[in-house]
């Protein structure tokens, strides 16, 4: 079978067709995988304006899925289901999505099924990788969420961590802005930060022992917290910037210093996980998963620790809809699907 994936949750507009293999540890294969970045146009802004957001999905949707089915050399006939991102991400995003994906799958007689997004992120591993060794633990990490699941079996997700306050991928856009660096800011701190000295500068590392008021369930060491790292980055380049702007080299360490910090609560939170759930497996996803400390760091942890870790590929780590249309796949083979009368949630839980 083969699946039409949409996603539209955020900034890129994406369609996709993914095919069953037949084989039971490699399930899935990308037949397409077409992605519309809105990039230039949010970058004037210094960020995601949500309103250009939603009308720019309007204008790529179609021309998206149609060259998806020219890549992937189908046609609506070879077509068995159409999954798309309910949730979350942007409504005004999400619903030009589910819009579209509700009208074409009415029209072509199809199965219509409702994927979360983040459940895409870690279904990423698994086309990407094949299924992974479980019980698994995975870090889904990008600029909207930071989040630790314990994957006992494929397709369950359990939330054992997450951050506090700003998402990993969020706090390098902010320090990226505030050093002047533009927008997107992760890839630009990433490729500043190797010519730096991540020593240089004096960050914070924030170590959460207590749980957390609005999620009493959860123990809470396995947390995040970036907002007092930003601020500790912000204080530094204030007080730096009283004698003069700074030098190349001395953003440079900013960048690398942060990254430092970053990277290292991301990996022990992450492993520290995987040691107390007796995990098989670690795999990190989302958009923060291109980074190149955190790839090189976590693939490092893992060997030392004989511990098999997995990434996405770098077109997978970010949102596309390949990611979509096999969490999609996951969810029929479970015998989940949607009624036509699915509506996009911004904040939907997983």
């Amino acid at each position: 079978m083969i699946v039409l994936g949409i996603e539209t949750s955020c900034d890129e507009t994406s369609a996709a067709l993914v095919e069953e293999t037949g084989d039971v540890q490699r399930p899935w294969t990308t037949r397409s995988n077409v992605i519309a970045s809105q990039v230039p146009i949010h970058r004037e802004w210094g960020g995601v304006v949500p309103e250009l957001a939603s009308r720019q999905h309007i204008r790529d949707i179609c021309g998206v899925v149609e060259r998806a089915f020219e890549e992937g050399r189908a046609s609506w006939a070879d077509i068995g289901a159409v999954a798309v991102t309910q949730g979350p991400g942007l409504v005004g995003s999400l619903l030009v999505g589910v819009s579209f994906a509700k009208a074409a799958a009415a029209a072509a007689g199809l199965p219509l099924i409702g994927v979360h997004h983040l459940a895409g992120h870690i279904e990423s591993l698994v086309l990407q990788n094949g299924e992974l060794p479980v019980p698994s633990v995975v870090l889904v990490v990008s600029g909207g969420h930071t989040s630790l699941y314990l994957v006992n079996r494929p397709g369950q997700y359990e939330l054992i961590g997450r951050t506090r306050d700003d998402a990993a991928g969020e706090a390098y856009d902010k320090v990226a802005k505030l050093l002047g660096l533009g927008y997107p800011g992760g890839p630009v701190v990433d490729r500043l930060a190797a010519a730096g000295d991540d020593r240089a500068v004096a960050l914070p590392t924030t170590r959460l022992t207590h749980a957390d008021r609005n999620a009493p369930a959860l123990k809470g060491d396995l947390d995040f917290s970036f907002s007092g790292l930003k601020t500790a980055v912000l204080r530094h380049v204030n007080q730096r910037r009283r004698t003069g702007p700074l030098t190349e080299r001395e953003i440079a360490d900013v960048c690398a210093s942060f990254q430092r910090v970053v990277v290292t609560a991301l990996v022990d939170r992450t492993f520290t996980a995987a040691r107390r759930h007796a995990a098989a497996s670690v795999g990190v996803a989302g958009g923060v998963s291109a980074n190149s400390r955190l790839r090189a760091d976590v693939e490092a942890y893992g060997r030392s620790r004989e511990m098999p870790t997995f990434v996405p590929s770098l077109q997978l780590s970010t949102d596309n809809a390949a990611m979509i249309a096999a969490a999609g796949l996951r969810q029929l083979r479970a015998g989940v699907t949607s009624s036509f009368g699915m509506n996009a949630e911004a904040g939907l839980k997983l």
